[in-house]
């Protein structure tokens, strides 16, 4: 049985390529890393490191790599078991998705604000497209899900409308003669669906000049100038992005809305921890309308 501790050394002068800073990182003396690294390679019966002169500097051997890699994978289950023991007896997780085109910054804000309020909850989170999350959410996935669709497609706890706009950088001029250059989410994202629909409708050809799932990226290609976007009003950037309107040739969208989707069946009551995320994404949701 290879020994935790010692794995853990292993890894750490691995990643330092140093015993110096390895044992620094572990909290012991270099002479006991040494020792450490030496018992090891007695119990696997390899070289796991391969010594400068000094004996301070160190490169895994190739059956070092496979150890450490490995290591990493052990320690990782070892930690996990011990926050898995460790945690609330009888805790229940939460698990919420949250949409990829949504304000990362104000979601961790939102969602570290709960954890604190809630000290014994464990809010399990992932992020997706929309499509993705309703997906999961049927499938017993999820509990819970922030989606952008379209407006009152469905049951929801809440939702909140969204004004679309079309999104330009400062000093970005369309072309009226060529393709409209256009920043796109993935397929099944509904800003994507507003911007794709309205141009084909008006007859005008586009391009896809740079796609991504994820709102931070999408503005910073905007704000760069690669093409415009269709974003909601509050995802525009101040200084960085202007909206484009009838005079530029780009009439106004059709809302979208953000909706809060319970999963499991239709009308169950919500356990009690659910409730109180439910309730606390509401409240924190409305302050930013």
């Amino acid at each position: 049985m290879l020994d935790l501790e010692l794995l853990k050394t292993l890894v750490c002068v691995v990643e330092e390529g140093s015993f110096t800073r390895g044992a620094e990182r572990v909290h012991r003396t270099q002479s006991t890393v040494s020792q450490q690294i030496a018992k090891l390679e007695e119990r696997v019966g390899h070289a796991l490191l391969q010594r400068d002169r000094s004996g301070k500097q160190a490169l895994p051997t190739e059956q070092g790599e496979l150890l450490a890699h490995y290591a990493r994978r052990l320690l990782a289950m070892a930690q996990e078991a011990e926050e898995a023991l460790a945690a609330t007896p009888g805790a229940v997780a939460l698990r919420l998705g949250v949409p990829e085109d949504f304000d990362a910054r104000r979601m961790s804000a939102m969602l570290a604000g709960f954890n604190a309020d809630h000290p014994r909850a464990r809010l399990e989170t992932v992020s997706g497209m929309s499509s993705d999350l309703q997906r999961r959410l049927a499938q017993g996935e999820i509990d819970l899900a922030l989606v952008k669709r379209e407006p009152r497609s469905g049951d929801c706890i809440a939702a909140w409308p969204e004004r679309l706009v079309w999104a330009a950088g400062a000093d970005f001029a369309p072309d009226a003669d060529g393709a409209v250059p256009l920043v796109l989410f993935p397929a099944g994202c509904i800003y994507r669906l507003r911007a794709v629909r309205q141009l084909e409708k008006a007859g005008r050809p586009w391009r896809q000049a740079f796609g991504s799932q994820s709102l931070t990226s999408v503005q910073a290609a905007v704000a760069a100038g690669l093409g415009i976007s269709v974003l909601p009003r509050t995802a525009l950037l101040a200084e960085q992005h202007r909206t484009l309107g009838r005079a530029a040739g780009f009439g106004p969208l059709p809302a979208s809305e953000l909706a809060l989707v319970a999963g499991g069946p239709r009308g169950m009551p919500m356990g009690r921890g659910l409730q109180q995320l439910a309730d606390y994404l509401v409240a924190q949701l409305g302050k930013r309308r």
